[in-house]
């Protein structure tokens, strides 16, 4: 959206704001590519952590904040969900 100033890499560990009250680290591998510039789209899976302390709070077409600290600097939308903990 903008807010970043460079490109992000395969590894990239942002904040996903998964509900309205809880943000999450994930971690960003990015699918036919090595990196993602700025204003770009790209495929790619992202690895939650402790899903467990915010089960069933996705779904295939939910959009998702991507977070640096308190700024928003990108947007997801789900795809598919590969762990059944998180689908809602």
């Amino acid at each position: 959206n903008g807010t970043r100033k460079g490109p992000v890499f395969n590894g990239y560990r942002p904040g996903h704001r998964v509900t309205d009250d809880y943000t999450t680290t994930g971690l960003h591998h990015y699918i036919d590519v090595d990196k993602v510039n700025p204003n770009e789209s790209a495929k790619a899976t992202i690895t939650f952590i402790t899903p467990e302390y915010y089960p069933h709070c996705l779904w295939v077409g939910k959009m998702i904040d991507i977070c640096e600290g308190g700024r928003v600097v990108g947007t997801a939308e789900i795809t598919k969900i590969f762990n059944s903990v998180l689908g809602k």
